[in-house]
This record gives C-alpha cells, sequence and structure tokens, in this order.
C-alpha cells in the first residue's frame, strides 16, 4: 500500500485537492493522511477564539467524508505548528511515500510569500513532491473578509455591514482588534471582541476573533501575511475622534495592501460597551 501524505488548511476541503486523491487512489492501493497545520500566533498580541484550529477541522472533515465517499481510505489530524515543522514531524513518524502540498494561489498563499513549499520540498527529501495550487474563488466564490475594529467592535453599524456582506454571498470573516497601550486595554480589547464573535455567530455568520499588533496597519499587514484575505472592512469613530483615521489609515491600507477597503463609522461611546 502506498502511503500518500497531504499537507493543506485553507485549500483542504477544495474539489480540485480532493480530485487529485482520487485520481492517485485509482492506479493503486493508497492510503491518504491529510496534515492541516495551524500557524501558531508570532507576535504576542493574538488571542483565539476556537478559531483556526476549529476552522481547520471542519475543512479537514468535509475532506475526508468526501474521500471516503470515493472509497479512499484517508485518515487526518490538525497539527498547531507551521507546515515546514508539520511536514518534517509528519514524515519522521509516519513514513510516507510521497508528499502532495495544496496552497492557495501565489498572491493570497502565506505559505508561498514565506518561502514554505520550497522549505517543504527540502524537507521531502527524495520523497516525491507534488505542490498544488487551488483558487477557491473559481471553484466557489467564497470570500475571507478582514475586519477591523477595537473600540466599534459591538457597534450596530458594523455588525449590520457584517451582517450585509454575509447576505451578499458566501464568506467568512476575521475580526481583528488592536489593544490600546493603556492599563487594562487588552481585557476590554478580547471582552469586545467575545461578545461580538458570539453575538454574530449566534446569526450564523462564519465569524473569529483575535486580538492583534496595537498598530492597526502592523495588524492588517501581519493578518495578510498568515491569512488569505480577499476585503478588508475597517471600523473607526467618527472624523477627528478617529486616531486611525489622523494616521490616515484606510489609504495607507489600500495603497499597502492593494485590496478593496470598505470603511464603517460607528458613533456610540465605548461606555455604552460595558
Amino acid at each position: 500500500m502506498t502511503h500518500i501524505l497531504v499537507v493543506a488548511n485553507e485549500t483542504a476541503a477544495s474539489r480540485s485537492l480532493a480530485e487529485l486523491i482520487e485520481q492517485r487512489a485509482k492506479s493503486g492501493d493508497v492510503q491518504v493522511t491529510v496534515v492541516a497545520p495551524v500557524n501558531q500566533p508570532r507576535q504576542g498580541y493574538v488571542v483565539y477564539y476556537d478559531t483556526r484550529r476549529a476552522a481547520a477541522r471542519r475543512r479537514l472533515d468535509k475532506t475526508l467524508d468526501l474521500l471516503r465517499a470515493h472509497g479512499v481510505n484517508a485518515t487526518g489530524v490538525v497539527v498547531e505548528c507551521d507546515p515546514v515543522s508539520a511536514l518534517r514531524d509528519a514524515v519522521d513518524q509516519l513514513e510516507p511515500d510521497e508528499v502532495i502540498v495544496s496552497t492557495h494561489p501565489q498572491q493570497q498563499s502565506g505559505w508561498l510569500r514565506r518561502n514554505a513549499v520550497e522549505q517543504m520540498k527540502r524537507v521531502a527529501g527524495e520523497l516525491p513532491f507534488q505542490h498544488v495550487v487551488v483558487d477557491l474563488d473559481a471553484e466557489s466564490g467564497d470570500k475571507n473578509v478582514l475586519v477591523v475594529a477595537n473600540q466599534t467592535v459591538l457597534g450596530e453599524p458594523l455588525l449590520q455591514k457584517i451582517r450585509d456582506r454575509a447576505a451578499e454571498g458566501r464568506a467568512s470573516f476575521l475580526i481583528i482588534s488592536p489593544q490600546g497601550d493603556t492599563e487594562g486595554s487588552y481585557e476590554e480589547a478580547e471582552r469586545r471582541l467575545l461578545r461580538a464573535v458570539q453575538r454574530l455567530r449566534g446569526e450564523g455568520i462564519d465569524v473569529h476573533g483575535q486580538i492583534s499588533h496595537p498598530d492597526p496597519h502592523a495588524a492588517v499587514l501581519q493578518t495578510i501575511e498568515d491569512e488569505r484575505v480577499d476585503e478588508l472592512i475597517v471600523s473607526t469613530l467618527p472624523g477627528e475622534r478617529s486616531g486611525w483615521l489622523r494616521r490616515n489609515l484606510l489609504e495607507r491600507l489600500r495603497t499597502d495592501t492593494k485590496l478593496p477597503v470598505d470603511h464603517v463609522e460607528v458613533d456610540v461611546p465605548q461606555e455604552a460597551y460595558a
């Protein structure tokens, strides 16, 4: 029996990857192990609410169900490490016969931007190695929307903007809340973010959240480095009340990310969220 090791996360549930594995299985008796790496935060500011790991688990389960329905002997695991380390550990422990790595296209893939695929190829050594590029937009039209908000994250205008965007078409949302630099700001940001995520999830919206770097510009660039992001929603206080607007955040993000940036102003005092 040939043991095929597949390394994939956001593209794990793609039709093109499943079809490739199924086609490979037709050529002989195979065992497939799918490893879904979930990157640990590179900064100390990030907090998860069952986010990436749970999402990776759902994608993995969908892939395994699809493969098994087509008669493929498949198992899988979610691991909390970078993809290179995940492959290295899997090769050492599972001794596969070949490796398939699946990523987004270059412009959307954090793995490719960090040169992780080439590093994985070196880790695989003499094992047959195949890199599969998956364009999820072409397959499903799903979009990943990055929402940036802190004091305004519970504001009704922002929540309604997310609801409206979800109603337009299939989309998942990641809300990042840059923590402030005053005492207690981390806890306050965490509390607001958790309430926003719980409220939207209660309405059936695919959303998760994390506390991020205090600088919203740096937070967005770090997130885009690690995640596939198709569009941005930035929520601020109005006008001069917003330090983010005074620092020209919106135009800087449009210039530096080359992504669509939607802006929502929330004129609600922070005390309203207590």
